[in-house]
């Protein structure tokens, strides 16, 4: 499907008020066959933005007299908050592209880069706005469509509605027979059956979500940290450590989501305390993330890394045990040990067998 976006309509706008390193910068990306053009300061950049704002990336250099990098990514997101931004800096701080990720910039070049470098993040800018270009203009067809369709669409809802509910009485009435059997051997259990099975799933059901969105977070972690091949500095880590905080904040005003986030937010709490964001210790650590805290160790040691090759299973479980009480709580550590060995292994290699089927 033709949406009308390609790289011919992408333009980047790139400011320093260096003249040397701004041709520098403009003939690399040039030369990769962007189409370009330069402004020497942060003002002359807003007046191009005024006149014409249909620019895919702004590119600015962080320290210029004047209007600075950050002064005007502020102004960029206020005129053109669709248009990613690139900053470049000479300050290897990371208080500095804290600052800018915090303000809105898509990621930060530390100078000096190499061409390839550049093109890389540029790309990576670029393919982002692409993809929420075509998401909009998808949706943006999808509401003509629907509205075109709204009469026929009630329709056949109604009728996938009222199928889907004969069924679901059907597979009620024969769940409900059963346990109504259940409770007539026990009196004193009457209704358990059915009161727990809700818990049940509602409770999975959080769960599951959390555990799925728990490194969600690491969407606003830039790239330069992110994929970054060798130890991280300690600045760096405490960055990355935001990721937990991130990835709640991006979840909790979400309705479906709220009881989920929780987790989000937990998942690197340990039981003893030592744990972040908020050095939660014991019960005070939601049911949800103290589950997924184990089940996440366990694939990260049964799984192939950079540093190690996977572990096996029998050496996973040694290891939960012996921090049972301190990582870990201890009667969740102790179901999970009570979990045969046999049905880690069936789960793996039922869930590799699908990676790999999605991938033919």
């Amino acid at each position: 499907m033709d949406l009308g976006i390609s790289q011919l309509d992408e333009r980047i706008l790139v400011v320093d008020d260096d003249d040397s390193i701004r041709k520098l910068v403009t003939s690399m990306l040039t030369g990769a066959g962007h189409e370009c053009r330069s402004a020497a300061s942060g003002e002359e950049a807003l007046g191009i933005l005024h006149k014409n704002a249909n620019y895919s990336l702004v590119l600015s250099d962080l320290a210029m007299d004047g209007m600075d990098g950050l002064a005007l990514l502020e102004r960029i997101r206020k005129l053109e908050p669709q248009v990613p931004v690139i900053l470049v800096t000479a300050v290897h701080d990371i208080s500095v592209a804290l600052a800018a990720i915090r303000k809105g910039a898509y990621d930060y070049l530390l100078k000096p880069f190499e061409r390839d470098q550049l093109l890389a993040t540029v790309g990576r800018a670029l393919e982002t706005r692409r993809l929420k270009l075509e998401n909009q203009d998808y949706q943006n067809r999808l509401e003509t469509l629907v509205s075109a369709r709204t009469e026929l669409l009630q329709q056949k809802n109604a009728e996938l509605i009222r199928a889907k509910d004969d069924l679901e009485r059907s597979y009620d009435i024969t769940l409900e027979a059963l346990g109504d059997a259940l409770d007539l051997k026990d009196a004193e259990t009457e209704g358990h059956s059915k009161r727990v099975t809700a818990f049940t799933i509602a409770i999975a059901r959080v769960i599951a979500r959390g555990a799925f969105l728990h490194d969600v977070g690491k969407m606003a972690i830039p790239d330069a940290i992110l994929r970054k091949p060798g130890r991280l500095t300690h600045q760096e880590q405490m960055l990355m450590r935001e990721h937990a905080q991130l990835g709640y904040q991006m979840l909790r005003k979400i309705p479906f989501l709220q009881e989920a986030a929780h987790i989000v937010y937990s998942h690197q709490e340990r039981f003893d305390g030592s744990g972040y964001p908020r050095g939660l210790r014991g019960d005070q650590i939601p049911l949800g993330a103290r589950i997924f805290a184990v089940a996440d160790t366990f694939d990260a040691i049964t799984s192939d890394r950079p540093y190690r090759a996977a572990q096996s299973i029998s050496s996973a479980r040694r290891e939960i045990q012996k921090h049972s009480g301190a990582q870990f709580d201890p009667l969740i550590v102790d179901t999970f040990i009570s979990i045969p060995e046999e049905l880690w292994q069936t789960l793996r290699d039922e869930i590799d067998a699908q990676a790999k089927s999605k991938k033919r």
